[in-house]
């Protein structure tokens, strides 16, 4: 990881930290090795992979405008549905963002994605299926470190559009 990188990733994990201590959301912080992989982080942190929050950030082309950034967060066990994510923006079609996209987008380097947006051009769409579990696991814009977050709070923080996006 470049200077720049290791940079924007500390931002985006002390705002999540601060956006989560500030609001008084319940939540347990959890260290682990590096790892950005849903099932093998999951492991780590010894949890169901039904309770991890995946991120992924999807562009949606067509429609208008003609390109739109989407943060799709869905449960580990499942993958997410680019055609119904297409639809739900009004786009013809919808594929996993490129790498540098997503990084730009989120500050968080590949694997570490968070399921908040804190950038105006990405729109946050949750699975309802997420919401199934108390307790929602996502790695804190950092390889090593996690967060464990109470869904009600998940919710009431990231406010995102609820739709069916996984399958």
């Amino acid at each position: 990881m470049n200077e720049t990188a290791g940079r924007a990733e500390l931002i985006a994990s002390q705002r999540l930290l601060n956006l989560l201590e500030e609001s008084g959301a319940r939540y347990e912080l959890l260290t682990h090795a590096p790892e950005g992989r849903t099932a093998l982080a999951s492991a780590l942190r010894g949890h169901a992979l039904t309770a991890a929050a995946k991120c992924m950030i999807v562009s949606v082309l067509g429609g208008t405008p003609a390109e739109r950034h989407i943060l799709a967060v869905i449960p580990g066990d499942r993958r997410v549905d680019l055609e119904r994510v297409a639809a739900e923006c009004g786009g013809q079609r919808a594929q996993l963002a490129r790498r540098d996209v997503a990084e730009n987008l989120t500050g968080c380097v590949s694997g570490s994605i968070i399921p908040f947006s804190f950038h105006d051009e990405l729109t946050a769409l949750a699975d309802p299926a997420l919401f199934a579990e108390p307790t929602l696991y996502f790695n804190a814009a950092r390889l090593d470190l996690s967060v464990a977050l109470a869904t009600e709070d998940y919710l009431a923080l990231a406010n995102p559009k609820i739709v069916p996006i996984a399958v």
